[in-house]
């Protein structure tokens, strides 16, 4: 398995290297000290685990997960409590409280050996495991993306951190998702369905298969055909709206 060691303390990186030298199957791919070179390492090098610090230059440990659309194969290293009370009590993954012994170490790789190699041999208790794990991750970034209120977006090797009050709708195309905000719109890889998750439903509402609302944004309704309307927004911009969802919509706004 290729191991991905992302820390910006030289010193944390000497000690997970020390750490792995009792993993013969383990071997180090790559290491990287600041967010947006490991995640150009993610997507360079595929690594099975990575050992990956909250807190990095340039974005957190949370903020790569959502550029990189990673939900698997993470043990989290971290100097700050909080995280492990706040946010490692889902156990989405492991995590290792700086500092850390060998012994606390091998038994977070035993664990993630374990549902790494299960899910390759199609084991379907491990994926259920590594599925929980996703949703538990999900709920991780959807907390994250509350707190920080922006989506961050990755284009043409610029992040850019896109408040979520400026999020117009979001559609989906294909295997990706079509962000818009104003004249302004960006692309990103990943589901309708993932980035709904991560958004606060009372604030972002699904009211058509393939297009995501920002409440914030609609003006009104309108009829489009005997059983069908369309959201008018802001913008000027009307998308499809459905049955379901406009009952969704008409729930939340009283």
């Amino acid at each position: 398995m290729n191991v991905l060691i992302a820390d910006d303390e030289e010193l944390a990186r000497r000690l997970i290297r020390e750490y792995l030298r009792s993993h013969d199957d383990l071997q180090i791919a790559g290491e990287s000290e600041t967010g947006l070179d490991t995640v150009i390492q993610i997507e360079a090098l595929q690594p099975d685990l990575i050992f990956l610090d909250i807190q990095m230059p340039e974005m957190t440990g949370l903020d790569i997960l959502e550029i990189t659309g990673r939900r698997h194969g993470v043990i989290f290293t971290t100097a700050y409590d909080q995280y492990a009370v706040k946010a490692f009590d889902l156990h989405a993954v492991d995590y290792l409280l700086k500092p850390f012994s060998q012994q606390r170490f091998d038994e977070a790789v035993s664990k993630a050996k374990k549902t790494i190699r299960n899910t390759a041999a199609g084991n379907y208790t491990a994926n259920e495991t590594a599925a929980s794990t996703q949703n538990n991750l999900q709920q991780v970034l959807a907390a994250a993306t509350e707190a920080s209120q922006r989506l961050l977006i990755r284009d043409r090797g610029i992040v850019h951190a896109l408040p979520l009050s400026d999020i117009d709708y979001i559609e989906a195309q294909d295997d990706y998702i079509v962000i818009h905000s104003g004249e302004k719109s960006w692309m990103k890889t990943q589901s309708l369905s993932d980035i709904e998750k991560q958004l606060n439903p009372a604030k972002f509402v699904r009211v058509h298969r393939s297009y995501l609302l920002g409440l914030h944004a609609l003006t009104g309704f309108e009829r489009s055909s005997k059983d069908s309307q369309s959201a008018c927004l802001k913008s000027g911009v009307k998308i499809p709206v459905s049955r379901s969802g406009y009952e969704r919509v008409r729930s939340l706004l009283g």
